[in-house]
């Protein structure tokens, strides 16, 4: 938000002191709010894959340009919010490097924590609406790591130890291998991105000026919201959930999260916060064009994230936001028209191992006509404007920008109802 400056004098400056002391004789001593302060944890969709250079295909929407002029400044560059704060960190040790600033595109996955990384994930629209929401200064926390699932690595001290069912005891046995140095490992390895996550949250709160350094520490700060976005490594973890494909074969993961809400309200001295839960939604509704072999699991993945928000426990104060509903039908079609013209190269490729000397095969050059010419058929004009919104597997919902810019649009929604409720 720009202020203007304005010259006035200095007796209409005593003036105006003057009437507001009188009229308003609490004014000056009013306490400020405490900051509002949201945590974004989760893993390879939290950590964003959306890339910047992809921007122009939400002004293909009608729907989707109120998005993308509030993503952009006046010259097109990717808008620097004045009022929303942002903390990063991906790191191995809480103590380590991280990235914080004004929110802006770019806090989306990196490689190396101090350099943009030209994407974004949720945090970036998720900032944007929330701020403009409660019309006062935020501060986002982002924890993030790719390929960690919630019954290991994010495991709750709550949940108690990880343990192996009877399925994958008897695979190890079989195999021949030292179980106790896997339990071992899995001990060591069990909630150990929780504690990173919860260690760097309080590391940023005992220093809130070291990120934003206009806090005034007598405002103090409340921890009003988190967000969690994850689920991937779960949902094709076989071993972990054998039963995945029948009803209820994900129920340990829904009471993992449950423990890890109610764990990270009491590890962050947060009992009232407001928590969204980010429903995997990747490759889009469940309907009849999902392969079949996939609909039960999807499905079953989803309900079971969704399920702590309707224990009474829980009524009011935790959301689950149905992140299919942003899954792009029009890009996902393109995105599979691209696989065929991949598909078509490789089986070229395949038909022609051994040029020159195996008879009746083709040059890599002819294979490449072949291809390009599959191309320029199967892609109409709008496809091509269309595929340049794909970024990133479907799993990390196409690198859509289009999409991952409605989703954080989305969490900053329900946190505002959730936040509203009595």
């Amino acid at each position: 938000m720009k202020r203007q400056s304005h010259h006035v004098s200095f007796g209409a400056l005593c003036a105006a002191a003057l009437l507001t002391l009188t009229v308003h004789p609490t004014l000056a001593g009013a306490p400020k709010k405490p900051l509002k302060v949201f945590v974004l944890a989760g893993q390879s969709n939290m950590e964003g894959h959306a890339k910047v250079t992809a921007f122009d295909h939400l002004a293909l929407d009608p729907q989707t340009v109120p998005i993308l002029e509030k993503m952009r400044a006046d010259d097109g560059a990717p808008r620097v919010c004045e009022d929303a704060w942002i903390a990063y960190f991906n790191g191995s040790d809480s103590g380590g490097d991280d990235a914080h600033g004004k929110l802006t595109a770019g806090y989306g996955s990196r490689r190396d924590i101090s350099q943009d990384g030209g994407k974004i994930g949720p945090e970036f629209t998720f900032g944007i609406y929330m701020q403009q929401f409660l019309d006062e200064p935020i501060l986002l926390i982002k924890t993030a790591w790719g390929g960690k699932a919630l019954h290991t690595d994010f495991r709750p001290p709550s949940a108690g130890l990880y343990v192996f069912n009877e399925s994958q005891l008897e695979s190890m046995a079989k195999r021949g291998q030292d179980l106790e140095k896997i339990k071992a490992d899995k001990a060591t390895a069990t909630g150990r991105y929780y504690r990173l996550m919860t260690a760097y949250v309080q590391r940023v709160l005992q220093d809130i000026k070291r990120v934003y350094p206009a806090y005034d520490a007598q405002q103090g700060y409340e921890l009003a919201g988190f967000v969690w976005f994850q689920g991937w490594n779960d949902m094709v973890d076989r071993g972990t959930y054998p039963k995945r494909d029948q009803p209820g074969g994900y129920a340990q993961y829904s009471e993992c999260l449950a423990h890890f809400i109610r764990d990270v309200r009491r590890d962050l001295s947060a009992p009232e916060m407001h928590v969204v839960i980010g429903v995997m939604g990747a490759e889009g509704p469940v309907n009849e064009s999902t392969p079949e072999r996939y609909r039960g699991l999807r499905q079953g993945f989803r309900d079971a994230m969704a399920a702590p928000a309707s224990l009474p426990e829980f009524k009011g104060n935790v959301t689950a936001v149905l992140t299919e509903q942003y899954w792009d039908p029009e890009l996902d079609a393109v995105a599979k028209k691209l696989d065929q013209v991949r598909g078509k190269a490789r089986a070229l490729r395949k038909a022609n191992e051994g040029y020159p000397d195996k008879e009746g095969t083709i040059s890599p050059k002819a294979q490449q006509e072949i291809v390009e010419q599959f191309r320029a058929e199967l892609l109409t004009p709008r496809d091509l404007e269309v595929q340049k919104g794909i970024t990133n597997a479907a799993y990390h919902y196409l690198g859509s920008p289009k999409i991952m810019a409605q989703i954080g649009k989305g969490f900053a929604e329900a946190m505002r109802a959730g936040l509203a409720a009595p």
